[in-house]
């Protein structure tokens, strides 16, 4: 599991855009890594929208969203256009990346036991190491959080 002050894994996953993006054509800005179960379910379309909804400020602070989940890309095209997402979602489909990250485990739900992303985000510096891991993320208030944190 990466720690605060290790270099961030690259990655290239493609996204809902058409195009691949690698976290390292992404240095010289920060870039806001945020891990989502799965499209358009309830918790993860609020955090999605946060993000939407705060993309004027995050732009201001020199900032890129990503969101990642383990969906195909088709799915990522339905759950942009229904949601005007205005960042790129990024389809893991084996899930490298959310291991790299340590944001896929263990899960429970209903007292089923099974793998999947964990809702987690990280904050990634200019210089392509880890500022800060949000390991428990409360949806609808996690936006927020993390524009305070990129500061003004």
């Amino acid at each position: 599991m990466i720690e605060v002050g290790d270099m961030a894994p690259d990655f290239e996953l493609p996204s809902d855009r058409g195009d691949a993006v690698r976290l390292s054509d992404l240095r010289g800005t920060r870039v806001i890594l945020f891990f989502y179960p799965r499209d358009d379910t309830p918790g993860c379309t609020k955090e999605a929208c946060g993000f939407r909804d705060a993309m004027p400020a995050i732009v201001e602070r020199n900032a890129t969203v990503l969101g990642v989940s383990a969906d195909p890309v088709a799915s990522h095209e339905r759950f942009r256009d229904k949601y005007e997402l205005n960042f790129p979602l990024l389809a893991d489909v084996d899930h490298a990346v959310a291991e790299a990250y340590g944001a896929w485990g263990t899960k429970k739900l209903y007292g089923r036991e099974y793998e999947g992303i964990l809702r987690s985000t990280f904050l990634i510096g200019v210089d392509g190491r880890l500022e800060k891991a949000y390991r428990r993320v409360r949806p609808a208030e996690h936006a927020a959080e993390v524009v305070a944190e990129l500061g003004e």
